[in-house]
């Protein structure tokens, strides 16, 4: 695969597309043009649409990027003729007829289940008091309460939202593994990276890595986009 200058940077559920600021830095200070992608949440369709939008306006391949939600958001969207390659971060590689909801349904015994509080008016949000440990560990607690104070809530029907065609059955894709996430087991992580097939690192990390390690990943991705 050929260089891939454009970079698309999917956030997952529960924040929005700032934390990406210092990828985003480390990424364009390289000379990569980089969108990030600045979706709702609310349905996986509506945000594979929005995806599109995006990819549509570019000049040429992409390389798509999704964090925790973001990778049922890519490996639905990666479909799109400009998709070039597919970076998972700590993120959710869902099958054929599979959600997030799914993946998530029955964890093992004793792995960490994040603190998502019962849904109101068909959204989900984590509780507060146990935001910082479970998805931001390795953040300044500051920063953590912030992110904890500023959630976006997630909606179900994203949460519930099936793949129709798995983008990575395709088209090449890496995983960055987070060995100290919360959120999404490391163990669930190396599991759905290796049924994808992807190309596999890995990084001591919160579920934020993205946040707390910009210039690692910022390190893989730029490696998936030289091929």
């Amino acid at each position: 695969m050929a260089t891939t200058n454009n970079i698309v940077l999917v956030h997952g559920g529960f924040v929005d597309g700032s934390g990406w600021q210092g990828v985003h830095q480390q990424l364009t200070a390289d000379g990569f043009h980089v969108d990030v992608l600045q979706h709702p949440t609310l349905s996986l369709t509506g945000d594979v649409t929005l995806t599109h939008h995006v990819l549509d306006a570019l000049d040429g391949p992409a390389l798509l990027v999704g964090h925790s939600y973001g990778g049922a958001v890519i490996t639905e969207a990666g479909n799109h003729p400009k998709v070039a390659a597919l970076v998972y971060i700590a993120a959710f590689v869902p099958e054929k007829g599979e959600s997030v909801a799914t993946l998530t349904a029955d964890p093992a015994p004793g792995a960490p289940v994040p603190p998502i509080l019962p849904p109101r008016d068909g959204f989900l949000t984590l509780d507060r008091k146990r935001f910082a440990p479970s998805f931001a560990a390795d953040l300044h607690p500051a920063q953590a309460a912030f992110m904890a104070d500023a959630q976006v809530p997630w909606g179900v029907d994203a949460l519930a939202g099936t793949i129709t065609q798995p983008a990575w059955r395709t088209k090449p894709c890496r995983y960055l593994v987070a060995t100290e996430d919360r959120m999404i087991p490391p163990a669930v992580q190396r599991r759905m990276a290796e049924r994808a097939g992807a190309t596999v690192s890995e990084t001591p990390g919160s579920h934020a890595v993205y946040i707390s390690r910009p210039a690692t990943v910022a390190a893989v991705i730029a490696g998936a986009a030289e091929g």
